[in-house]
């Protein structure tokens, strides 16, 4: 959500910035917003102006009964009840006056939930530096790290190399579960734990302190972090209770800090958090009825910074290199992708993808995703830092170390031999007892 004080100072920039989003549908709720905003501010103006009347009639009745007391010592009954008179039509003024602030404070709390519903749906002010175009057909490839290899045989499908080694078991998650879900077992459940223990031990040598959050948030902090459009699509409601499933632990992490004031010198705040994922996964691409690349269940290490406006940029930087990093240490080629203007979402300053190779596919494959987004959520949900300057909104970023089994799937194509046997990269080989490679079980 952007700063009001933007709408009313600078309504074009916010136009323009609709335009590049290819929102045009969203360009009347600006003059909307300022119409609105009018109102309030008037009404505030009007109520100012009551409550200082009051406040000089209080005085002025406050003066009156001293007279009063005086007439009435004097004996002068005539001047007495006159100064009464008066009182009282003060105080009437009072009462009406009153009542018309009672209306106007009604109008202000109406008109603020109405622009408050309206500035929820104006997207967030994009970086300068953001490629414009409509879809992710648009998105931009800015860096590749490692050489991506076509082995001489034909890679399998990721589900047939886990068949392989006896470690999918999807049928038996249909009849549990349904579509959408799945067993890992054996030696591909602890290559999926290693890899996870991987990356928080990965981020934790990077300075940043391990959470495990909440698993499910209440309603305004979920409206808090994301746009209405990504909650519908996303989110599994508790039925009977206000409280959702996380779609990823960067929910309940930012919420940690809801309504808080964090001393400036306690910045940046960098935080990495495992969790399970749940998703509904609705659009056109669906879920898979075989594999475990999209899937409704799924598990996840995440990084979130909350920092100073000055450095988020910074932070962007570095957040997206360590995932890079990360894969890079497990053997997995990778590239960068900037997100163009039209698929961001609508909170996002700028973001960009981290895609795996797919000897398979012989193509790239999102991994991660690394976002920043300004002081939109802070400014949703209350953050703020107080130091030497005053009181000012943090600035809040988070990015995927890695999400599981979609980055299982990429150690998997970039390791697999002729036979179906599995290397296990360095880095996890601690993790798994020591162990080199996975056999495989199904001839």
């Amino acid at each position: 959500m952007i700063d009001i004080r933007l709408i009313r100072e600078n309504p074009d920039l916010v136009k323009e910035n609709i335009k590049k989003k290819f929102q045009d549908e969203k360009l009347a709720l600006v003059d909307e917003v300022r119409d609105l905003d009018d109102q309030v501010r008037k009404a505030k103006q009007e109520g100012d102006a009551l409550r200082s009347k009051r406040n000089s009639i209080s005085k002025e009745i406050g003066g009156f009964m001293g007279r009063i007391k005086k007439a009435e010592s004097a004996g002068d009954t005539a001047e007495a009840e006159k100064l009464k008179a008066e009182v009282e039509a003060k105080k009437a003024e009072v009462e009406a006056g009153s009542r018309r602030l009672e209306e106007l404070e009604k109008i202000e709390e109406e008109l603020g939930e109405k622009i408050t519903k309206i500035m929820m749906v104006i997207p967030n002010i994009i970086d300068a530096s953001v490629p414009i175009g409509k879809d992710d057909s648009e998105n931009v490839e800015n860096e590749k790290f490692g050489d991506p290899v076509v082995p001489s045989f034909e890679v399998p499908y990721h589900a047939d190399i886990l068949e392989k080694i006896g470690g999918l078991d999807k049928d038996s998650a249909g009849r549990t579960s349904g579509n959408g879900f799945y067993y890992l077992v054996g030696d591909a459940a602890r290559l999926h734990s290693a890899m996870l223990s991987f990356a928080r031990d990965f981020m934790i040598d990077k300075g940043f302190t391990y959470c495990i959050p909440p698993f499910m948030i209440r309603s305004n902090v979920v409206k808090g972090v994301m746009s209405f459009k990504e909650m519908e699509a996303m989110m599994y409601k508790i039925e009977g209770e206000d409280l959702y499933l996380i779609g990823t632990s960067e929910h309940s992490m930012i919420g940690r800090f809801q309504g808080q004031l964090i001393e400036e010198d306690k910045l940046p705040q960098c935080l990495t958090s495992y969790s399970p994922c749940f998703r509904k996964e609705v659009g056109s691409h669906g879920i898979e009825e075989r594999g475990v690349y999209r899937v409704h269940q799924f598990e996840k290490q995440e990084m979130v910074v909350l920092c100073k406006p000055e450095e988020s940029m910074d932070w962007y930087n570095k957040m997206w290199r360590y995932t890079v990093d990360f894969f890079r240490a497990l053997d997995v080629p990778v590239r960068t992708l900037e997100c163009c203007s039209g698929d961001l979402a609508d909170l996002k300053v700028k973001s960009c993808d981290v895609e795996a190779w797919s000897p398979r596919q012989q193509k790239y494959f999102e991994v991660g995703s690394c976002s920043t987004l300004g002081d939109a959520q802070a400014r949703r949900l209350g953050i703020r830092t107080k130091g030497e300057n005053g009181t000012y909104l943090v600035h809040t970023l988070n990015n995927t170390v890695l999400a599981t089994p979609r980055g299982l799937i990429a150690v998997l194509e970039n390791n697999v031999n002729e036979d179906g046997s599995i290397r296990i990269p360095k880095a996890l080989q601690p993790y798994m007892g020591g162990k080199t490679v996975i056999e495989p079980k199904n001839k």
